[in-house]
């Protein structure tokens, strides 16, 4: 572990290096990785050119409030002006000047889809430097990376385009056929004109006009059997493949679309399941015209066998159904429902609180009517008695589908001020009171639309992954741990039931996830060594078995031993209090986190006095604290604890700077600073010097005016940690000199804080 945190610290270096130079130096294997996350939609060259005013903007915001993306979008087109202006290369700024046209195009009327580009493409990096860090990854997400393999999407693509040729082919042959049997017919026409008028015709010529007519004639009997045949194969090749593999490529993605909903490695791929989806779509409809126009051959030219009536039935029906079920399964939810305020949780819907959501048709059609409506249901065709509540959507619910401007043309609809309201019951009873708690109750949100598309009727249907619907925000944290075990544990994409018998985690599964919300919501994941300390706290003795079975109550429903909280409540309130207090001092490694106290005692026992680490507080929720080891005139080893920071007293001063100012006062000696070194032997100000605060007073004539933590320590001449008490918040200068007066010693014989 020394070793692990020792090279950590040296990783630090690299807290002055943009985002964008770190990737760039990362291996081949990740840097493909980053390759796939730019597109049109944001090009690389823009990622290059902009990098670092790019990563000083504030996209997860802009993404959620359209006045903010305007801006944004307005500025980034001004900075791309200033680039493209100092570019020499005349190509490059030929093409800089191509793609700022393209953003005008797309996001112009929609900044807010940009700045959502943007921002998933930032917290992605952030993901792939961290488990760049990583000695492995999870089996999840190697799961996940695996499934979008580039060989496996090239096979798609190569038997898509065979296809289409093969299609493209048969239009030529059908026309083929058509000319032949314009020729038949003309001549048997012109035979049989001859016979009628001239009744002393050459009945050697006639009998050899008939030889050839024959001839055509099974000519044509040979070219319609190889038409059909043909058609034959491609509908079977059609059909392997939508069931073998474009229908496998949408579970899957629907699979990745539930990972990335938890935390997961970013969703892709929605674009190339449309290309696919649309080619296919284009080949079966082309087919249908092919397969009508034969029915229009055998109106003018038709005899004993012919081919067509036999197998044109069966093989229109064919091409009918994998039309129809192509179609219905390109009906998808591209974004899940969420509410704007929380964009890191989907799947949790708070009463009286707007949350959006988007649907998507994968298959682009000229001939599809654009007015498109399509009907949003809360818990449509829920068995009675499954859930103790019921809601309604209060807002419209009905909106029409569209063309996406900045899209490749997709037709899809987002539904942007949905809000649910919980019905009223009679006399105040909701009827059935289940055993489940709120944030165990699944619902689901369906959507329908009917569209006619070359005389097939197509009913469309799909609908939500399981939502969770609270009252209060304080049941947030386990609305989402709700959201997080049912996405983790399985992939059926209705299952209200699912809490009624909650199936068990691995411990490397859930591992895994937990490591997903600190790099989501906190910047940085977990090591292996933190990973090991949490499974330590949740397991006990078996936290090194990776296949230990986790139930779902040891998770969140079972208070910690001696704690009046669950695991999921602790650890819920740590990211919360890492990424609204702790956030630079976490993405520097400065903080080791979950090491138990019997730990921290070990590690720190051998140390120069005054090193201390970091850890967060077993004992109380949300919160930090820092332990420092002293060495006694005789030998012994001291330790002492503060007592823990929480979000109330962060809120009142930087933890860097409660760091660089802390003081405790010890039976009446000068009050000091008795931490020096961070674990393990890191100077303090080293370490935290770019983090502290230097603010200056901005009212004149007024002195500044310093918040100062400081701690009583007791006298304690055992070896257990100390509990340094502190005020809260921390004493102002003036509380401070009142403090000393009371304790008898001299303020003046103090040494400045800051003058070493």
């Amino acid at each position: 572990m020394v070793r692990r945190l020792k090279e950590q610290h040296r990783q630090t270096a690299k807290g002055s290096m943009s985002q964008w130079k770190q990737i760039q130096q990362l291996e081949i294997r990740l840097l493909e990785h980053v390759d796939y996350l730019y597109d049109d939609n944001f090009p690389m060259d823009i990622r290059q050119g902009l990098s670092s005013w790019i990563e000083t903007q504030d996209w997860d915001t802009a993404a959620n409030e359209e006045s903010m993306a305007g801006v944004l979008f307005t500025n980034l087109l001004s900075q791309l002006d200033r680039v493209r202006s100092q570019e020499q290369n005349f190509l490059q700024r030929h093409n800089m000047k191509i793609i700022q046209q393209q953003l005008q195009v797309k996001y112009t009327s929609n900044p807010t889809v940009m700045a959502r580009v943007i921002s998933t493409c930032l917290r992605e990096e952030r993901r792939i430097l961290s488990s760049a860090c990583m000695q492995e990854q999870g089996p999840l997400e190697r799961s996940v990376q695996n499934s979008v393999a580039f060989e496996r999407q090239k096979n798609m693509d190569n038997r898509v385009a065979i296809i289409r040729g093969s299609v493209q082919l048969m239009d030529q042959a059908v026309k083929s056929i058509e000319d032949m049997q314009d020729d038949f017919d003309f001549r048997y026409k012109t035979l049989q004109a001859r016979e009628s008028s001239d009744a002393r015709q050459n009945p050697e010529m006639t009998k050899q006009e008939v030889t050839n007519l024959q001839a055509m004639l099974n000519s044509l009997d040979f070219k319609r059997k190889e038409i059909l045949s043909k058609m034959d194969d491609v509908i079977k090749e059609i059909e392997d493949l939508m069931s073998s593999q474009l229908n496998p490529e949408l579970q899957d993605w629907k699979r990745r679309q539930q990972i990335a909903a938890i935390g997961g490695p970013q969703l892709t791929g929605l674009e190339q399941l449309h290309s696919w989806f649309t080619l296919t779509a284009q080949s079966l409809f082309q087919m249908k015209r092919q397969l009508d126009k034969l029915a229009d051959l055998i109106v003018k030219v038709t005899y004993e066998s012919d081919p067509i009536p036999l197998q044109k039935p069966q093989m229109e029906e064919r091409v009918k159904y994998l039309i129809y079920h192509l179609i219905k399964s390109s009906f998808v939810v591209e974004k899940q429902p969420c509410m704007p305020t929380h964009p890191q949780k989907p799947l949790i819907i708070k009463t009286g609180v707007q949350f959006t959501t988007k649907v998507r048709l994968l298959v682009k059609l000229p001939e599809v009517d654009y007015q498109l409506k399509v009907k949003t249901t809360f818990d449509k065709d829920l068995p009675p008695g499954r859930v103790s509540r019921q809601f309604f959507i209060l807002t419209n619910n009905t909106k029409v589908m569209d063309i996406e401007d900045y899209s490749n043309g997709c037709l899809s609809v987002e539904f942007r001020h949905l809000q649910l309201k919980e019905k009223k019951y009679i006399n105040g009873t909701k009827g059935n009171e289940g055993l489940l708690s709120v944030t165990e109750e699944l619902h689901s949100l369906s959507f329908e639309a009917c569209f006619t598309v070359q005389g097939l009727t197509i009913d469309l249907e799909t609908c939500s992954l399981p939502l969770v619907v609270i009252s209060n925000v304080s049941q947030l944290p386990g609305g989402w741990v709700s959201v997080m075990w049912y996405n983790l544990l399985t992939d059926v994409p209705r299952n209200l039931a699912f809490f009624g018998n909650p199936p068990r985690a691995t411990w490397s599964q859930l591992s895994e996830v937990l490591s997903w919300q600190f790099s989501t919501f906190a910047g940085k994941g977990l090591n292996k060594e933190q990973l090991s300390m949490l499974g330590g706290k949740l397991l006990g003795q078996h936290a090194s078995c990776s296949d230990y079975q986790v139930s779902w109550s040891k998770l969140s429903k079972e208070n910690i031993p001696g704690k009046p909280f669950s695991f999921w409540m602790w650890l819920d309130s740590i990211l919360e209090l890492i990424k609204k207090h702790l956030l630079p001092v976490w993405n520097e490694n400065y903080i080791m986190g979950f090491v138990s106290k019997e730990m921290e005692r070990t590690l720190l026992k051998d140390k120069e006095p005054g090193t201390f680490l970091l850890r967060f507080s077993e004992s109380h929720l949300g919160g930090i604290t820092f332990t420092w080891v002293e060495h006694g005139d005789n030998g012994e080893v001291k330790f002492n604890s503060v007592e823990p920071y929480t979000k109330n007293r962060l809120s009142a001063l930087p933890f860097a700077d409660i760091i660089r100012d802390y003081k405790v006062i010890s039976e009446g000696v000068v009050p000091e600073n008795p931490l020096k070194f961070l674990y393990p032997d890191i100077p303090k100000d080293e370490a935290f010097g770019r983090l502290y605060n230097i603010q200056t007073s901005k009212v004149h004539p007024y002195i500044t005016s310093t918040l100062i933590p400081i701690s009583q320590l007791r006298s304690n001449t055992t070896t257990t940690p100390s509990s340094c008490q502190s005020p809260e918040p921390p004493m102002t200068p003036g509380e401070f000199d009142m403090l000393s007066e009371h304790l008898c010693f001299d303020i003046n014989s103090m040494s400045s804080p800051y003058s070493e």
